[in-house]
């Protein structure tokens, strides 16, 4: 199997109704990291400033959403009604994406990232 290299390369690798909810979940943490250099890392898409802010994977029924253990309990109250586990989130495709919440956990990361 041929390296992914790009996150767009990366979608496109899902099926097309996962392909939404993914293209949505980066655009989301693009506009709210804009100066954030998108990679892939880990093998998912992956954005960094001066070190990694967030991760994002995509799954048969969910988007994985990787804030590192700090941004996930820092919004524990608000992630509570989501799967997860220490440093990461689930967010089932068949829901609506929670766009400001994710936009807070990233500005959340980027502050942490400028310490």
């Amino acid at each position: 199997m041929k390296k992914i290299e790009t996150v767009a390369a990366y979608i496109a690798t899902f099926p097309k109704d996962a392909q939404v909810i993914l293209k949505k979940m980066r655009a989301t943490i693009k506009k709210a990291a804009p100066k954030a250099k998108e990679k892939i890392a880990y093998g998912i898409p992956t954005y960094a400033m001066n070190g990694n802010l967030v991760h994002f994977g995509g799954f048969k029924k969910h988007v994985g959403f990787y804030p590192a253990p700090s941004g996930a309990i820092a919004f524990q109250k608000e992630l509570s009604e989501y799967k997860g586990g220490k440093g990461s989130i689930q967010f089932p495709y068949d829901e609506p994406l929670p766009v400001a919440l994710i936009q807070k956990i990233v500005r959340f990361r980027i502050k942490e990232d400028m310490k």
